[in-house]
């Protein structure tokens, strides 16, 4: 058998590197995390039994007992577990599934991999998006939190990306007016007091968490337009909002036939 040239030698040797650097790749743990579309919870009715918006006191008209004609959709992602090992197979594995997507673990975790850490975090995450879900819904309507009362209950959600959706359906509830004009309608969005909307992650996931249970429009937060188009399901129209009065003016316009913004 002939000799090798250096250069056969060093292509040989180069090759021999990089199939191992692969190997180690495959089989080493890597700092993301992967995630999928999660549950979606209707804000005007009921999750695991219980009514997810309760209102009462002397600014409540009567809206609250009034079942909504369509459904007003939280969504949310599952990512795997912190302790979870994912290798760079479940890494190119994302890239061909549109139900799955690839993120930092520590954009998903960011207080750290210890489960019970993590509950409260997200936990204190929610219920602060729900109180501010509330004052900005009050604000919007002209009321204060001595002429009504409201109450928040949904279990198995964290995090503050429910915070539009719910200010939203705290309108719905005590301003009377149905503003799903029937529909099913999804969304997603931080709020802050004043109304204004933020963008929030894995919103590609929600749209299909939305679409897998009905819904025919998404509002999604104005900055997060372009990214909600990617891989956008057949059948559900975005709608992009900058704030709870925008959103509720794009909801009127829809239910009446006007014109609805759009990504």
């Amino acid at each position: 058998m002939p000799a090798l040239t250096p250069r056969a030698r060093t292509l040989a040797v180069c090759g021999a590197l990089v199939t191992a650097l692969l190997a180690v790749a495959a089989l080493a743990p890597l700092p993301f995390s992967v995630a999928h579309p999660g549950i979606t919870a209707d804000v005007l009715g009921e999750h695991r039994d219980r009514p997810v918006i309760t209102v009462s006191g002397d600014g409540d008209p009567g809206a609250g007992d009034r079942p909504s004609k369509g459904e007003l959709l939280a969504t949310t992602i599952v990512a795997t577990a912190p302790e979870t090992t994912v290798r760079l197979a479940d890494v190119l594995g994302s890239w061909f599934d549109t139900d799955r997507a690839v993120m930092p673990r520590d954009a998903v975790y960011p207080v750290g991999d210890d489960p019970e850490e993590i509950e409260e975090h997200t936990t204190a995450q929610m219920e602060e998006s729900q109180d501010v879900a509330v004052a900005a819904a009050l604000r919007e309507l002209g009321l204060s939190a001595g002429e009504v009362e409201v109450d928040l209950r949904l279990e198995d959600v964290g995090g503050p990306s429910a915070g539009l959706v719910f200010a939203l359906g705290i309108v719905d509830k005590l301003d009377g007016e149905d503003l799903t004009g029937g529909r099913t309608i999804a969304g997603t969005g931080t709020i802050d007091r004043a109304g204004k909307v933020g963008p929030v992650g894995g919103v590609p996931l929600k749209t299909q968490a939305a679409r897998r249970d009905g819904a025919t429009v998404f509002l999604v937060p104005e900055a997060e337009c372009g990214t909600a188009r990617e891989e956008l399901p057949d059948g559900l129209r975005l709608v992009p909002v900058a704030t709870l009065d925008g959103a509720l003016d794009a909801l009127r316009a829809l239910r009446e036939g006007g014109r609805v913004p759009s990504c």
